[in-house]
């Protein structure tokens, strides 16, 4: 008896993103809302647990590109979640374009997910925002935590535009691949490691994840309204 391949070929592979397009783009509304609060979750939960590990080296010139790392080598869980327990995150459904490429997907359908996806990535990662601040985790660290969040989040929307948009698309560029990978890996453990390396990589890199940014942009806001985060990050007098 042949033995089943361990990942699909290329061409079971295009099938495979052609299918999981119209199955994304066919789910009614409220489901793509749904699922892109769980989304949205996954990653903001990502993001607070890597800058929880890797604040203190973050927060210093010397050892910035080693927090870089560390932060990077948890924030993968973030989209494992995503792959494994489900959810639809805006980043990756851009792979829809394939199915609408290929004239499975109609326009109007795939804009109608971006837009809910967006929309319930945006609500689950302000929620988590909340709750992070609220629960008092910024404080960490006599502040520190809060104050480097502050930080990150001020780098993010000071970049110019050029900066931003091309930092964008690197991070989705390893973001598609690594779904695709994911799409192609038969078993638990490929999936696992197609998600893991190049999520890491990308975070390692500096690249700009618009889903994670709905979790720093609105936890900085939520630090700044304590006068002791605000003060951590040296920003403000």
């Amino acid at each position: 008896m042949a033995k089943t391949a361990m990942v699909l070929s290329p061409a079971e592979l295009v099938c495979a993103a052609i299918a999981a397009g119209e199955k994304k783009a066919g789910l009614v509304w409220r489901k793509q809302v749904l699922l892109g609060i769980l989304a949205g979750a996954f990653i903001a939960f990502a993001s607070a647990a890597s800058n929880m590990a890797a604040f203190h080296l973050l927060g210093r010139p010397e050892t910035y590109g080693l927090g870089k790392c560390l932060a990077g080598a948890i924030f993968p869980v973030g989209l494992i979640l995503v792959v494994v327990a489900g959810g639809e995150l805006f980043t990756g459904n851009t792979l829809i374009g394939v199915a609408a490429a290929e004239g499975r997907v109609r326009l109007g359908a795939l804009l109608r997910n971006w837009i809910f996806v967006y929309a319930g990535n945006v609500t689950g990662s302000v929620l988590i925002a909340h709750m992070t601040y609220a629960s008092g985790l910024l404080a960490s660290g006599a502040g520190e935590l809060g104050g480097v969040t502050i930080k990150i989040a001020f780098y993010k929307t000071s970049l110019e535009f050029i900066p931003a948009f091309y930092l964008g698309v690197m991070c989705n560029w390893l973001v598609c691949l690594t779904v695709w990978m994911a799409w192609a890996a038969r078993d638990m453990a490929g999936k696992l490691f197609a998600v893991y390396f190049t999520i890491w990589l990308f975070i390692t890199s500096g690249f700009e994840h618009c889903v994670a940014n709905m979790y720093y942009v609105p936890a900085d806001i939520f630090a700044k309204a304590d006068h002791m985060l605000a003060a951590a990050s040296g920003l403000f007098p």
